[in-house]
C-alpha cells in the first residue's frame, strides 16, 4: 500500500492513525494489532477479543498486543473487512453473513433454518467441519484473510416498528434490513417482506426515519445497539443462526513467525469457547432489558410456514452446497 494512500486512510480512521502500519522491522520488534468490531464495549465478541490480546501480550512479554476499536469506530463490517484485506487493520470480527460474498463456500451456514438450534451450530463450529470452513477462508486466493475462530451470535429474529409478527402474513409489505448478501435479500422476499441490503451502521437511523420498517438480528444486537428503542416488536422467528468469525489480515499474518501464528491460533480457540459463555449471559440480559422497556416479545410456536416459504431460497442456493449441508445436518 502506498504511503500516500495509507495517510488518506489514517485521516479517516481518526484515533487509529496513531498506530503505524506494520513493517518487517516492527513485526520483529513490537507490534500492536488494530482489532475492529461493530459492537460496543463489553459485548461478548469485543470482550473475548480483548482477552485474547491480554493473553498474547503476556505470553510475548509485550512484544505482541491488540488495541480494540469497538462501536464501528473504524467503519461498518464491509469497510473493516476491506481495511483488513489491505492490512490497514490486522484483526476484525464480523458476521459470516458479510463473508459469504467474499468466500462463497462459507455461504453454506447462511442458509435459513439450516441449524436445528444454537447447540447444533456450536457442534459444527467446534468440530472438523468448523475448522474446514475456516480453512476455506484462509485458502481463498482473493480474500486476503486468515480464519482464526468462530464466535457465537445466537439466533436471529425479526423486529419492526409497525406490528408484532405472529404469522407469516404479518410480514407482507414491511421493509426489513438484511446483511448485504443475496441469500438474505431472497430469503426476506420469500417470507413476504421486502429485503433491503444495508450496513449495520445505518440501521438505527433508518429505523428512526422510516427508511426501513424493521430488521433481523439476535437479542443483544437488537438491544445494545438501541434498535429496541424504536422497533418495539420482536418476534422469535429464529430463521437464521449465523456464526461470527474472527479474522486476521493475511498481509500481516505472513510477516509473523510460525511460533507467533501458533500462539495466536491457540488463544483464538480459547476465545471461541470463552465468548460462548459471555454470550449466554449477555443474551439473557438483553431479553430482560427489552421486556422491561415494554417491547412486545412474540413466540412463534410453529415455524413450519416460515420454513416452507424459504424453499425457493434452498432451491436456488442449496444445490451447490448440498454435500456440506448433508454433513452439517448429520451432526
Amino acid at each position: 500500500m502506498r504511503r500516500r494512500d495509507f495517510m488518506k486512510l489514517s485521516a479517516r480512521l481518526g484515533a487509529a492513525a496513531a498506530l503505524p502500519p506494520l513493517s518487517d522491522a516492527s513485526a520483529q520488534a513490537k507490534s500492536v494489532f488494530k482489532a475492529s468490531d461493530v459492537q460496543p464495549p463489553g459485548y461478548p465478541t469485543v470482550a473475548a477479543t480483548e482477552n485474547l490480546g491480554k493473553k498474547l501480550e503476556a505470553a510475548t512479554q509485550g512484544r505482541l498486543s491488540i488495541q480494540m476499536f469497538p462501536s464501528m469506530q473504524l467503519g461498518g463490517e464491509k469497510e473493516t473487512i476491506e481495511q483488513t484485506q489491505i492490512g490497514a487493520i490486522q484483526m476484525v470480527r464480523v458476521s459470516v453473513g458479510a463473508m459469504g460474498p467474499i468466500v462463497d463456500d462459507i455461504n453454506v451456514v447462511n442458509m435459513p433454518f439450516l441449524f436445528k438450534n444454537t447447540t447444533h451450530a456450536e457442534k459444527m463450529m467446534d468440530g472438523p467441519i468448523g475448522q474446514e470452513l475456516l480453512d476455506k477462508i484462509t485458502a481463498s486466493p482473493n480474500a486476503g484473510l486468515v480464519g482464526l475462530c468462530w464466535m457465537d451470535s445466537g439466533a436471529r429474529s425479526l423486529y419492526n416498528t409497525k406490528r408484532p409478527i405472529k404469522k407469516i402474513e404479518d410480514l407482507n409489505g414491511l421493509k426489513f434490513r438484511v446483511i448485504g448478501n443475496p441469500i438474505f435479500v431472497d430469503m426476506m422476499n420469500a417470507l413476504g417482506g421486502n429485503g433491503v441490503a444495508m450496513g449495520y451502521d445505518q440501521v438505527f437511523s433508518a429505523l428512526q426515519t422510516g427508511v426501513i420498517d424493521g430488521a433481523e438480528n439476535n437479542p443483544p444486537s437488537y438491544v445494545f445497539s438501541n434498535h429496541y428503542t424504536v422497533a418495539k416488536y420482536y418476534s422469535l422467528t429464529e430463521h437464521l443462526i449465523i456464526p461470527e468469525v474472527l479474522l486476521f489480515s493475511k498481509k500481516a499474518w505472513t510477516s509473523l513467525s510460525s511460533d507467533d501464528q501458533s500462539l495466536i491460533k491457540k488463544f483464538a480457540r480459547e476465545a471461541q469457547l470463552e465468548e460462548r459463555g459471555f454470550w449466554q449471559q449477555y443474551e439473557q440480559q438483553a431479553m430482560e432489558k427489552a421486556k422491561a422497556a415494554g417491547c412486545e416479545i412474540t413466540e412463534i410456536p410453529d415455524k413450519t410456514p416460515f420454513q416452507n416459504a424459504v424453499k425457493p431460497v434452498w432451491d436456488k442456493y442449496g444445490p451447490k452446497y448440498q454435500d456440506m449441508i448433508k454433513r452439517i445436518q448429520a451432526i
